[in-house]
């Protein structure tokens, strides 16, 4: 024992003592930290919904690059050579540099999150559980970092070698760019690279539920660690003199393949369980889409699209994150994002595909029968089937609304005057369906919320009014909801005509537009019907 704490403390020693170690460990995940600040500086809560991301860049470039550069170069000048001769285990030494390794990437990570919360970003809703799920992050890349020291004879090999896993972590495994942005072939691709479970676990852990929701996640951590550890342990070196490819052994470099395989596999597996599911969902409960005859936009427009996907609902870590009240709340800057742990929003809402970052969970069909019509809705059926009481926060993160007495920015105020003035002439708002119409309405407030916009906590109030202006109490209470028990009913071409009201027409994930646009429905409902205070927050 006494000799591996020995190793340990030199271990430390000399990684603190090189420079290119220390760049890898804590100047890169800084640099990060940096970008991602001034990407997403506009964000209401600053960097809450990157620190998945970028703690995953921290432990991905200490034990990606930085372990297996030190044991490396230590094997080049002969140093593992000489340890082979001391009086301790192979295995005590293997251990130590991986404490040490890990004591790195704990320290690293802890100075991110600090820098982070210094520059605004609230406190993780579960730090011990943010702890426990880094650990287990750490263990995956670490056992990845074993193999590539393995595999690499020299220093420059292992940076080669680096950047051929580095990079495509970053692009299509889910860290640096959203897996919704990314196409269907990457995104089921992804689900093979350990950096989509360790963003999502960490995610959860600051913005979610915690440890709760990141079972399969961790699962696949460990699987991929394990993987790695065994082929490291089994292709060790002490020399280099040993060249990897004129050794026996090389074959174990394909437990670490098998690892990602097994992994990706058991993801698809889980997919198709949950789209099968979905499937027998909806076909049990489904009803005729409403349609609309909406007006195409000019040409100058950008071209509207439908959504195809049948149903969707906000992820758990995104629900959790809205509000803080109860099990179903998440948070805002003091508490959450809101997922539906147990109930969605409407109770009975169908659900939605969280944005690709994982399967679709779906509640249990409605157990009595649903209105024939919106004309045909009553008070019990809106008591039944809404729960009001476990909303977003309205000064969350999703769907946000500013208070009354709530001023914006000169630019936004700007904006959100001339949606005021021009929102009473908006073609999708003047369409003959009025369930369409509420529908489009919505979308003013969805939109920007999606794409996290100035105006996204302005907007609903504009929008809330005019629908009041337009639809009389009664019918619009039946409206909203039948929009929030059927959230994929009609069509989004409105979305494309947002270019009328000063929006821009980059793209935008319609199945969480569609999602929130139910969301902001149920919280218009809530104040029409006195179950919600009008103009005020929702915080528990």
């Amino acid at each position: 024992m006494h000799a591996a704490l020995q190793q340990l403390r030199i271990s430390l020693m000399l990684h603190y003592r090189n420079k290119m170690a220390l760049i890898y460990s804590y100047l890169f995940p800084l640099v990060f930290l940096l970008a991602y600040y001034v990407l997403y500086r506009h964000e209401r809560v600053i960097l809450a919904r990157h620190m998945g991301e970028l703690l995953t860049v921290s432990v991905l470039g200490g034990a990606c690059f930085g372990l297996p550069t030190t044991l490396v170069s230590e094997r080049e000048r002969g140093v593992w050579r000489r340890y082979r001769l001391a009086p301790i285990s192979t295995a005590a030494l293997v251990l130590s540099v991986i404490v040490a390794r890990y004591f790195i990437l704990m320290t690293a990570g802890l100075l991110q999150l600090a820098v982070a919360l210094a520059i605004g970003m609230p406190w993780p809703q579960h730090p011990f559980d943010l702890w426990v799920v880094f650990t287990f992050v750490s263990f995956a890349f670490i056992g990845l970092g074993l193999v590539m020291a393995m595999m690499a004879d020299n220093v420059p090999a292992v940076q080669a070698l680096g950047q051929c896993i580095f990079l495509p972590m970053l692009i299509i495994g889910g860290i640096a760019v959203p897996l919704a942005s990314l196409p269907d072939w990457a995104q089921h691709l992804s689900q093979f690279f350990p950096g989509r479970y360790a963003v999502q676990a960490l995610q959860a852990c600051i913005l979610g539920p915690g440890l709760g929701t990141t079972g399969f996640n961790l699962l696949a951590l460990v699987i991929i660690g394990a993987g790695g550890a065994v082929a490291g342990v089994k292709m060790f070196r002490w020399d280099a003199q040993q060249r990897f490819a004129r050794r026996s052994g090389k074959a174990w470099v394909s437990v670490a393949l098998i690892s990602w395989l097994i992994v990706g596999a058991l993801a698809e597996y889980r997919g198709h369980l949950a789209a099968s599911a979905q499937s027998t969902a909806e076909r049990a409960t489904s009803s005729p889409p409403i349609t609309a005859n909406i007006p195409s936009p000019p040409s100058s427009a950008a071209p509207a699209t439908t959504a195809t996907t049948p149903s969707v609902t906000l992820s758990e870590a995104e629900k959790k994150a809205a509000s803080r009240g109860s099990a179903n709340t998440g948070t805002s800057p003091r508490g959450g994002e809101a997922a539906p742990t147990q109930q969605p929003v409407a109770e009975k809402v169908p659900s939605e595909r969280p944005s690709a970052e994982k399967a679709p969970a779906n509640p249990p069909p409605l157990s009595h029968p649903t209105p024939p019509s919106w004309q045909a809705v009553t008070v019990a059926d809106i008591d039944r089937d809404l729960v009001f009481d476990r909303l977003p926060s309205d000064s969350g993160i999703v769907t946000p609304i500013a208070r009354d007495e709530e001023e914006p920015e000169p630019d936004t105020a700007e904006h959100l005057r001339y949606i005021q003035e021009n929102l009473p002439l908006w073609q999708p708002g003047k369409v003959t369906d009025q369930v369409q119409r509420v529908r489009n309405m919505l979308y003013v407030a969805a939109v920007p919320d999606v794409q996290q916009l100035p105006i996204e906590r302005f907007a609903p109030q504009a929008v809330f009014y005019q629908l009041q202006q337009d639809i009389p109490k009664d019918q619009l209470i039946k409206i909203l909801y039948w929009i929030a028990l059927h959230p994929t009913d009609g069509d989004d071409r409105a979305v494309g005509e947002l270019w009328a009201l000063k929006f821009s027409n980059d793209p935008v994930d319609l199945e969480q537009t569609r999602e929130r646009a139910a969301i902001y429905g149920v919280k218009l409902l809530g104040r029409l019907l006195g179950k919600l205070p009008n103009g005020s927050s929702l915080d528990q």
